[in-house]
């Protein structure tokens, strides 16, 4: 047996089995992140769509991703390769890259105006190793690392991540610690705690998808964008207010697919809301 240490679970995790975000295993008495180099998903975006609107806007970056999640979200929109019935298969069916071979394509697209990788799509800190060892390589060509993540990792793996990355979108998925915990599968306070320390170490912008029945009252947003404002570190220069908040409405989607779309007009208002607390405040799938 052996103990993963990269989120909350801390899965102990027997000799050729995996752990419950299905992409870190043990071989040989060691965790290792078995989906390491193992792409599923390609493709160059335009920033915004990360979403990031205040870092690099108007350029374009790289999207990776690869298998595997710590979460378990009804709603989630790329369950064929986070934690859907198809991730069994990813390991043999991915794409293999060296992190060079990632670096060398990402510099392919400078022309049209890339200017780094955005690891992404699924789960990407439950592979942080790969995600390590690639993103020295873009900062040795003078390019950027973003991560879009649920934020379900220990400081430990935050840390080792922080010299090699410019930019995080984070997902605050709702501000009822029960909720978070019952109906996501997550872990509320690791998540906080990784956010609130994110902020001083990079630009971080956060998002929230709002679900109907879930996380959609005005209650909770004036406590969600309270609590983003509060946050700030020893110098002072992280000022929570100025963290960027992106509020997407959501779309039936996997497990809730009988589910209803979330009002538009709900969307702008809880906008209202978080504007009182927030000076950047966006709305997304309007």
């Amino acid at each position: 047996m052996a103990v993963c240490d990269v989120c909350f679970r801390h899965c102990d995790i027997k000799e050729g089995n995996i752990g419950f975000c299905m992409a870190r295993g043990n071989v040989n008495g060691i965790i290792k992140p078995l989906n390491y180099g193992r792409i599923t998903s390609l493709a160059l975006d335009p920033i915004e769509k990360k979403p990031l609107k205040c870092f690099y806007p108007g350029k374009k970056i790289l999207s990776v991703g690869s298998y595997g999640c710590n979460l378990r979200c009804p709603f989630c929109q790329n369950h064929e390769i986070s934690w859907g019935k198809e991730v069994k298969d990813w390991p043999k069916y991915a794409r293999k890259m060296t992190p060079k071979e990632l670096v060398l394509q990402a510099l392919s697209y400078k022309e049209y105006g890339n200017i780094g990788i955005a690891f992404t799509y699924n789960e990407p800190l439950v592979g942080y190793e790969f995600i390590k060892d690639t993103a020295k390589l873009v900062h040795d060509e003078g390019m950027v690392n973003v991560v879009v993540s649920n934020g379900t990792a220990s400081l430990t793996v935050l840390n080792e991540l922080a010299p090699f990355i410019d930019a995080m979108n984070i997902d605050l998925k709702g501000f009822n610690a029960d909720n978070y915990n019952s109906f996501l599968g997550g872990n509320f306070e690791m998540t906080t705690n990784f956010i609130r320390v994110a902020a001083g170490l990079f630009h971080v912008e956060l998002t929230t998808l709002i679900v109907p029945g879930f996380n959609d009252s005005e209650e909770e947003m004036k406590k969600l964008s309270s609590w983003i404002a509060s946050i700030t570190d020893e110098t002072g220069r992280v000022r929570g207010e100025d963290i960027p908040l992106h509020i997407s409405r959501f779309f039936p989607s996997f497990k809730l697919d009988d589910a209803q779309p979330t009002d538009v007009e709900l969307i702008y208002h809880l906008k209202d809301i978080a504007s009182e607390n927030l000076k950047y405040v966006y709305t997304g799938n309007c």
